[in-house]
Order: C-alpha cells, then sequence, then structure tokens
C-alpha cells in the first residue's frame, strides 16, 4: 500500500527516478523511498540529493581539451574527471552563442522560442522572468543551497526599471533562484568591468558612481579608438570603447576605479569564491553553477600561466581554466565530500580563435584544432558549434567509460528534478527532457531529437542533421576551417544542408540533394517542434 501511494503521489519524476535509484542500486532505492514517505534519515537524504556542481567553461573548444585529443595544452584536472567519470562525444550546449546557452541550460527551454535572448549587451534586463521554474529554483525547492559565480550575461533590472549600479541591482541571480552570487555581469570585454555580489557592486566607493552607455560615450574615459596608443592588447575588429586595464572594452564606462576587477586574477578570484562556498554549505544538498570567464576574450592569463602553452594567450587560458576547475575538484576531496558530488564539466559553445583582439591565437595555431574533427565553431550553425566537452563524474553511481549518448544542456532541468524527486510544474521547462539515465551511463541513448541554434536552426535526428535555409547567402565565400571571426563559415546561406554524421562528421558532403524525402521529413519535424511550444 505504501508503495502504490508513493507512486500515485509523486508521479512522473519521481517514478523516474526511483526506477533509476533501482537499476543502479537497490539500497538507494529503499533510502530514497524511505526519504519521501517517511521524511526521515539523514543518510538517505544525502544519498538522494548529492551536490551537483556545474563546472562551465567559456568559448573552450571540442578539441581545446587533453581527454578530447588536444596536445598543445595542458588539461590535467579535465582529464581526470574524464578518467574517473562519463565522458559523452555527443554532448551539446543549446546554442552557439553564449546567452542563449545560459537561458537555456537555466530555464529548460530552447532561447530561439523568446524573442531578445541573443548576445546581450552589457546594460540589458534580465530575460529570464522570476515567476518561472529554473534549474536553481528546482532545486533550491529540494533543500539544496544555491549559488551562481561568474559569467552571467543573462540581463540585470528590468526594461522599465534599467539598473543603478550604485544600488541595488535587481532583478537578478537572487530573484531566479539563486542564494549567493558572485558574477561579473555580462563579459569580460563589456563594461561595467566590475564583480556583482548579491546583488551589489563590490568594493564600489559611494564618492565615485558609475555611469554605463552603450549608445554614447560618458565619463572623460580613454578609449581605444582615440588612444590605440594606451592600449596593451589591441582590437582587431570592434572592443574599441572605453580602456579599462589597458584593454579597451564594448561599451562605454566611468567611475567606480575602486571596484574595477584585476582581469589577470579573475580566474583565482572566481574559483576561490567557489571554493568558499563548498566549504560553507558542505554539510547540506548545494548547486554551484560556475560559469569562468576563461577562455573568452580579453585573453589576460595571470602570470603563472602567461606562455605556458605554444599557442599564446589562447592556449594559456585553457590551462588556467583547468586549473580554476581543479581548485574546485581538490576542496571536494580535502572535505571528503567528491563521493557525493555530481560534477559535470561542459563550455557554452564551440570556438573562436579571433575574437576581437590581436592576441596572436590565429598566428600560433599552429595545426591545433579548436573544435576538434568537426566543422565550425561559436556563431555557427556546424556540429562545431554546439557540440563540446561534455563530462560527468560521480564516484560509485557513474561508471568511468565513454558514451556517444545524444545529451545536451537543456536538459539538466528535468534530469536533476528526476534525480532529486521534484515534479515540474506542466509549463516548466518545456524543452527539458528527463536523459538521467545517460547522463549516469545507465543508458547508451539519450535524445532522439536535438534543434541546435547557431546562425539558421538545425535539427538532429539520431545521426542525421539538417539545417535549414537562410534568406541571404553569405557576402563572400568563407573558408572551410578558418575560425578567424571576419571570415568565419556559419553554415549560413548554404541553402537546406543534409549531412549522414555516422559517415561524415566534419559536414562536408551535402545529401539535401540526394535525399529528398529524408530533409521532407526532418523540415516536418522541426516545424511540428517549433509549433508545439515545446518538445517534452
Amino acid at each position: 500500500m505504501f508503495c502504490l501511494f508513493f507512486f500515485h503521489n509523486n508521479k512522473r519524476s519521481k517514478w523516474l527516478y526511483a526506477g533509476t535509484a533501482m537499476k543502479s542500486s537497490p539500497a538507494l532505492f529503499f533510502a530514497t523511498f524511505a526519504a519521501f514517505v517517511f521524511g526521515v534519515s539523514a543518510t538517505a537524504h544525502a544519498a538522494s540529493k548529492p551536490n551537483i556542481i556545474i563546472l562551465y567553461a567559456d568559448d573552450l573548444g571540442y578539441g581545446d581539451v587533453g581527454c578530447y585529443g588536444a596536445t598543445a595544452v595542458h588539461t590535467p584536472n579535465i582529464d581526470r574527471l574524464a578518467k574517473e567519470g562519463l565522458r559523452f562525444t555527443d554532448g551539446h550546449a543549446a546554442a552557439a552563442t553564449c546567452t542563449p546557452s545560459r537561458y537555456a541550460i537555466l530555464t529548460g527551454e530552447y532561447a530561439w522560442r523568446k524573442p531578445g535572448t541573443n548576445i546581450l549587451p552589457g546594460d540589458a534586463a534580465l530575460i529570464i522572468d522570476p515567476q518561472r521554474t529554473t534549474l536553481p529554483s528546482m532545486l533550491k525547492g529540494a533543500g539544496y543551497a544555491t549559488c551562481a559565480i561568474g559569467k552571467w550575461h543573462l540581463g540585470l533590472g528590468t526594461k522599465d526599471t534599467p539598473v543603478n549600479w550604485n544600488g541595488d541591482i535587481k532583478p537578478g541571480p537572487h530573484e531566479i533562484g539563486f542564494d549567493y552570487s558572485f558574477i561579473l555581469p555580462a563579459t569580460g570585454d563589456r563594461v561595467p568591468c566590475v564583480y556583482v555580489e548579491n546583488g551589489r557592486v563590490l568594493n564600489l566607493d559611494p564618492k565615485d558612481p558609475i555611469e554605463v552607455s552603450y549608445q554614447h560615450k560618458v565619463g572623460n574615459e580613454p578609449t581605444g579608438k582615440e588612444n590605440p596608443d594606451l592600449l596593451k592588447m589591441q582590437y582587431s575588429h570592434g572592443h574599441d570603447a572605453t580602456i579599462v586595464n589597458g584593454v579597451s572594452r564594448i561599451g562605454w564606462m566611468s567611475g567606480g576605479k575602486a571596484a574595477i576587477w584585476n582581469d589577470q586574477e579573475m580566474s583565482d578570484t572566481l574559483a576561490k569564491k567557489a571554493v568558499t562556498f563548498i566549504e560553507q554549505h558542505k554539510d547540506q544538498p548545494f548547486f554551484i553553477y560556475f560559469a569562468t570567464h576563461d577562455i573568452h576574450v580579453p585573453r589576460l592569463p595571470h602570470p603563472r600561466f602567461a606562455g605556458k602553452t605554444p599557442l599564446g594567450p589562447r592556449g594559456d587560458v585553457i590551462d588556467e581554466v583547468d586549473d580554476a576547475f581543479g581548485q574546485v575538484v581538490a576542496a571536494l576531496d580535502r572535505l571528503k565530500i567528491a563521493d557525493n558530488t555530481i560534477v559535470i564539466v561542459s563550455s557554452d559553445n564551440g570556438p573562436v580563435v579571433d575574437d576581437g583582439y590581436k592576441d596572436d591565437a590565429v598566428q600560433k595555431l599552429d595545426g591545433h584544432k579548436p573544435a576538434g574533427p568537426f566543422r565550425g565553431g561559436k556563431y555557427t550553425s556546424w556540429e562545431g558549434g554546439t557540440r563540446e566537452p561534455f563530462i560527468v563524474r560521480w564516484p560509485g553511481h557513474v561508471k568511468p567509460g565513454v558514451s556517444d549518448a545524444l545529451v545536451c544542456q537543456v536538459d539538466f532541468l528535468a534530469s536533476f528534478a528526476a534525480l532529486t524527486g521534484q515534479t515540474l510544474p506542466e509549463d516548466a521547462a518545456p524543452d527539458s527532457m528527463n536523459v538521467l539515465p545517460a547522463l549516469l551511463g545507465e543508458s547508451k541513448t539519450g535524445r532522439e531529437t536535438l534543434i541546435e541554434q547557431g546562425g539558421p536552426l538545425s535539427i538532429r535526428q539520431g545521426l542525421w542533421k539538417l539545417i535549414v535555409a537562410q534568406k541571404a547567402p553569405p557576402k563572400k565565400p568563407m573558408a572551410l576551417e578558418d575560425h578567424d571571426r571576419p571570415v568565419r563559415d556559419t553554415g549560413a546561406g548554404g541553402g537546406l544542408q543534409l549531412f549522414n554524421l555516422a559517415e561524415d562528421i566534419g559536414e562536408k558532403k551535402n545529401l539535401a540533394e540526394q535525399q529528398p524525402d529524408k530533409v521532407k521529413e526532418l523540415q516536418a519535424l522541426l516545424e511540428k517542434m517549433r509549433a508545439a511550444g515545446r518538445t517534452r
């Protein structure tokens, strides 16, 4: 009778988790059952609610990590997690650019469904509705302490109430479910170049107020465009406004001198905040969304990493982000909570080499392939745009190995709801699939279909992929393997493009003319999914 009561009242998510628990461990199943029904046992509580840490790099490509084939960089910490966990070969971000990927990972909704979710300026309003269910709010409801550290780039404030950088900054991370936040408001190359901790600019002197504009120059600070002689790193395109720490940024800023971050110390600063949160919450379930700035531009590694790789600053900050991840993992080991912690490593989109600064990244590639065997990278519709390093480690629960299951970051919300016994509202996470068995290595299959957001949308069905046509062709021919932004091969403008990834992982042979029925099938499926407003 108790079993019938349990399954009836906890509905789909808890049924799915119970099935997963029974498969992986009968003891875990019965401990979870006791916790759900009787609300007792600290052991069962810990077993059913492991800590969850998402180590989220920025612009890190599939081929930028040692365990995915890189040899010119040093990623021992990521490689260790791959060796001790499950390394996915078909794991994806939801988009080939940062803001939409971050929107999807936290909301469980493809960003292309909501207008205004493309790459945001640094003064944009919050694009996530505080009333909706999010990954942190769901886990908070499950008893987790929740934390966001690092790059935000999802907007702050509202359209009706723009951010006052000199006062309380909200809505923001707290309003969508994070108990603690220490963030960059947007990106490292966008003003304001300050940290925001729990809704206030860190170290702000009230006598030196901050002013920010993305429409016109404010204050008397020199700009890169007007004073290139003051720059320690020249820009290649864009990035010619206010100079901060010898680097010109996107947008104009004045004031806030005491609050300006140190670019070279940023990686350590963010890692230390994550470690401190772990130390403070080691005795309760916690969730950390650790979104590093590396390897995004401007690439300004700490002196202990500068010059450590033959790839220049881009390679050096890959070493640096690996070190930051290592600091977090070392804290888990030191506090003896690694066995009760799920650690996920991934990136918000594929790689980009020249993304606005002259840092020798293009000149020093020297055979290194940031996207590995895949075509394209950041901003593109090719596999290199969304297929990322994707690693899941949970000692004692996830068997080490390699999986070719199709999984996406948009699925974390539904999957972790199932894991922690939470029932999602019907209108929540419309595109998030429960792929928990795949994430835990209990199933060799994940999603059947995936919509990838690059330039035009593309759809994956198994190993078939269709990139839909765009109206305007590219203005000039683009080199197949060139990652330099001004001449990037985006996948746009090529008409309908169909690829069989089982035989053509590099997306070089367009089969659209030879396979018209498959094209029509995938077009119809894509339109059905778009019109439905949800895929789960």
